[in-house]
């Protein structure tokens, strides 16, 4: 197996799943979603990029087996820089893609109650959902500069997960200081616009049942 023959098989056997489980997962939910429900899903939008990407794959293979042994070691580099500069040119869409591929909403056909994919960051995906009251989503490089209160000093704090209460319509979210992997927040969470807003929560029991959720997932 050459060089571009493995390049080719590693990157069919990575994405040509990620595909096939998304397309799978339309033609599941696709019968009992309402069509605007099912345009909203992330990956409907963004499967074309990937797609496109199968059939680059599968042009590349053929050219390549076309071409004799002298002409393989000359166009081998640029086939895998042609497709890598593909991918470079779509980052976003195919992280995403993949981490649509392992969200909660993937195959769900419930009626949802939640924010799903209309409320979803960039690089996040939703670990867990009831259905009925609770959902949570991690997150990846999600990172906050905040003021400490007890220290008034300026802090960058990791994302760990937010989570939607459908049932007391409230958001939260779940932070660890980079200066101090001890320093955990559970706060309210009031995305905006342009700017977010956090709040303490007074209510020890509702404090209890976020924090409940969050180790029951993060174990």
């Amino acid at each position: 197996m050459d060089k571009m023959e493995g390049f080719l098989n590693s990157e069919r056997e990575r994405y040509g799943k990620l595909f096939v489980d998304i397309n799978y997962a339309i033609d599941n939910v696709s019968p009992f979603l309402e069509k605007q429900d099912l345009s909203n899903r992330k990956y409907i939008t963004k499967l074309p990029v990937l797609k496109k990407y199968m059939e680059l794959l599968d042009s590349a293979e053929r050219d390549s087996k076309k071409e004799g042994f002298f002409s393989k070691l000359f166009n081998n580099d640029k086939y895998s820089g042609l497709l890598e500069s593909y991918k470079a040119d779509n980052l976003d869409n195919f992280n995403q893609l993949e981490k649509c591929g392992k969200c909660a909403c993937l195959n769900c056909t419930a009626t949802c109650k939640f924010d799903s994919c209309l409320g979803c960051r960039p690089g996040s995906k939703i670990v867990y959902c009831d259905h009925e009251k609770i959902n949570a989503t991690f997150h990846d490089n999600y990172i906050l500069n905040l003021t400490n209160d007890r220290t008034g000093a300026e802090d960058r704090y990791k994302v760990l997960a937010t989570l939607q209460d459908c049932e007391l319509d409230r958001k939260y979210i779940i932070i660890q200081s980079l200066m101090s992997k001890d320093e955990k927040f559970i706060l309210y969470y009031y995305p905006g616009i342009s700017e977010d807003n956090f709040g303490e929560i007074s209510d020890e029991q509702e404090f209890d049942f976020i924090a409940s959720v969050y180790e029951s997932i993060n174990k």
